[in-house]
């Protein structure tokens, strides 16, 4: 392919465009934005034809469609340079709120603590050591800043030691797709072990013999991990040896290590199903077997414990999940027996499991509860929590022989805070709270709440609010509301440093915990998937009324965000009620359900079917059509939007935000914003920098703020 500088395509192809390039240099309005070419493509399923437009969008080396992308870019930033200095104040006062010289709070592991760290002026963690004691000299094992050199993205991951501590295995990314490369560091010398494991996860496990090493890799087209191999330190990787396919295209497969250290456990998941299976640590060239075969519909999880196996499941209708338990050598589910019931009321998320006691994390109408309990019965009790709007959770138990339990805990209005917890003596240490730098943060001067809208089918949301104590709660203050919805991923409510420049600009902040999460339990996950999918979008309509009924705000000054599957939210809402939203950020939004959902070459097809449906089944492709953001854009009023994305996107391509930005400039009725920012260098993550994230951040709350009239 011809190559040709950026600006030179733009040019050379502006026959695509009813925007010459000339118009490009002049200052644009919203009447000459960039228009896309048309080129009609029929898509037929089960006696139904689709027409779209802009189906040739879907090639990322055609010159083309780069064209259109810089188009759109250059747009965008000529409409908005009149914010770009606040965007870059905004940036810098996000910025200045955080700890640059920062490190996570030391966690033990054989022998050594484990710190994370930051430096001054610099985006990316140095990961180091110390050996017995906290005191000890430190050891560095990686230092992002100078592996990132060169690279436009750069992300470390799967940072795994051996059982001796000499050597760790890592993972790196270079291109943000999520394909990783896996390498080997002695952790003595420094060197570099010429072993190169290619198109990866970036995890990988040490069997008990510090040679062998088991790992994960990818289908180049689709990206599922479907293939685990066994390495041997100092062999070519083209001799690694497969040791478990996942054939069926519905589930991905992964591998990981026991706590107890006793068990290499490569597991199978799609949506709703799961299979383990398990091999001893020290026997690295013995055959796997299967804990438990798979059962349509049964989710199960373990945990190893002396000579017994833990295991949490949904099997026998357990909706909100129990814990069974079983003999290490007899793991099939006829041998399972009940150790925690299932409760209507409470979902069971988890456990965590230490030499004298569990830990079991439950959530209880939405709130986060951690139960301690001692092995022998003797004692349980649960961690006392107060306000309504919290988020508390278990986090680095890697150390099995230990009475501290490590958890995190924060609020909408109190920042995040790392806690060691004495499960004998129940005398607690704060290890960390996160500082928030500037010298004007009071956590007083902020309210939080919860309160519930009623959806239109009666049922009761709950949504997590906070803003600050002067906001006038009068409907005149601007609000923005943002939920995920799918998945049964819960947004708990969450403190953020960012979100303090809105707080402090009267803006009030609200999380809809809406049906596809699982807030309330798992029947409320259920309740938002599949063919109940669209109880996700009214949902949050839903609660965008009541917030406007009860004076928290008004249409004029409501906005809206999600990212992903939330994306597809952001535009299944604006089809349904545009009307109730003065603006809508909408990141790499997930917007072509049947297209996307109908070619399996794309990364994530085939194992969401559970979770959307298959479109190749009638029932589900029309469920689909009905509300698929695409093929619903309509001839009406549409919010501003802004909506962005990422080239090299693995997860939601860029072409689906980039086609429904087209169709939407064809068919909305209105003058107001409508913007495509395509991150020419990013994936679905975004910058993989620590601050440059929150440039992008800058770019959205500029968006809000301009609309607002409150660009300082």
């Amino acid at each position: 392919m011809i190559r040709l500088r950026k600006t030179e395509l733009v040019c050379l192809l502006s026959i695509t465009f009813a925007t010459s390039c000339q118009n490009q240099k002049d200052t644009m309005t919203s009447t000459n934005a960039p228009i896309a070419k048309k080129v009609a493509k029929e898509l037929e399923r089960h006696g139904d034809v689709r027409v779209d437009d802009y189906y040739w969008m879907n090639d990322r080396e055609n010159p083309e469609v780069i064209a259109y992308l810089e188009a759109e870019n250059n747009y965008y930033n000529k409409l908005t340079a009149h914010t770009k200095d606040f965007q870059d104040s905004l940036f810098l006062e996000m910025k200045s709120r955080i700890k640059e010289d920062d490190s996570s709070v030391p966690y033990k592991k054989n022998g050594y603590w484990y710190i994370r760290r930051y430096e001054t002026g610099k985006e990316y963690p140095i990961y180091s050591r110390k050996k017995e004691v906290e005191t000890a000299k430190e050891e560095i094992m990686f230092d992002g800043n100078e592996m990132a050199e060169g690279h436009e993205y750069f992300h470390l991951g799967g940072v795994n030691v051996s059982p001796d501590n000499s050597m760790a295995a890592f993972g790196v990314d270079t291109v943000s797709r999520r394909q990783y490369h896996v390498q080997i560091k002695n952790l003595v010398s420094g060197e570099i072990f010429p072993d190169k494991l290619e198109n990866t996860t970036g995890s990988s496990v040490w069997a008990a013999d510090n040679k062998t090493l088991f790992y994960t890799k990818k289908d180049p087209v689709t990206l599922r991990s479907d293939k685990i191999y066994k390495h041997v330190l100092g062999t070519s990787s083209s001799e690694d040896e497969l040791v478990f396919q996942e054939d069926d295209d519905t589930f991905y497969a992964f591998v990981y290590k026991s706590k107890s250290e006793e068990f290499i456990i490569i597991g199978s998941t799609s949506t709703l199903t799961s299979e383990y299976q398990i091999l001893r640590a020290d026997d690295p060239n013995g055959k796997f077997t299967i804990f438990s075969p798979r059962e349509k519909g049964v989710e199960y999880s373990i945990y190893h414990y002396g000579d017994e196996f833990y295991v949490h499941t949904n099997r026998d209708k357990a909706t909100n999940f129990k814990m069974m338990k079983t003999d290490e050598n007899n793991t099939p589910a006829k041998n399972w027996k009940e150790f925690i019931p299932h409760r209507e009321k409470v979902l069971l998320e988890g456990m965590d499991i230490f030499k004298e006691y569990y830990v079991l994390s439950e959530r209880e109408n939405g709130l986060n509860k951690l139960k301690v309990a001692h092995w022998d019965g003797s004692s349980e009790y649960y961690l006392p929590f107060e306000s309504e709007t919290y988020t508390a959770y278990t986090t680095s138990n890697v150390d099995y022989d230990t009475k501290m339990l490590r958890y995190a805990y924060n609020s909408m209005t109190s920042p995040s805070s790392v806690i060691d917890f004495n499960m004998e003596t129940k005398e607690k240490t704060v290890k960390k709270e996160q500082e928030v730098l500037g010298g004007k943060f009071n956590k007083d001067s902020y309210k939080s709440e919860r309160v519930w809208a009623t959806a239109r089918d009666g049922v009761k949301v709950p949504i997590s609010l906070v803003y600050h104590k002067d906001t006038k709660l009068d409907g005149t203050s601007p609000l923005l509301q943002y939920a995920y919805g799918s998945y049964g991923s819960t947004v708990d409510p969450y403190f953020s440093t960012a979100r303090l420049s809105l707080l402090d600009r009267g803006y009030i902040y609200a999380i809809a915990h809406i049906r596809g999460g699982q807030y309330l339990g798992r029947q409320w996950y259920e309740n938002g998937k599949m063919f109940e999918k669209k109880n996700t979008f009214t949902d949050f309509v839903d609660c965008s009324k009541f917030l406007i009924a009860n004076k928290y705000t008004s249409a004029d000054h409501l906005y809206a965000s999600g990212g992903s599957a939330g994306g597809l939210l952001m535009g299944a809402i604006v089809n349904i009620a545009p009307e109730v939203y003065n603006g809508v950020i909408a990141a790499v939004p997930f917007v072509d359900v049947i297209t996307t959902m109908l070619d399996e070459s794309i990364p994530l097809t085939t194992g969401e079917y559970d979770e959307w449906g298959n479109p190749n089944n009638k029932d589900s492709y029309d469920y689909m059509k009905s509300y698929s953001p695409y093929d619903n854009v309509g001839n009406h009023d549409y919010p501003n939007l802004y909506v962005s994305t990422g080239l090299h996107d693995s997860q939601v391509q860029y072409w689906e935000p980039a086609k429904w930005v087209a169709k939407l400039r064809k068919y909305k009725t209105d003058d107001n914003l409508l913007f495509l920012d395509t991150n020419m260098e990013a994936g679905h993550g975004g910058a993989s920098g620590r601050f440059e994230a929150l440039k992008e951040v800058a770019k959205e709350y500029a968006f809000m703020l301009d609309l607002e009239g409150k660009i300082d």
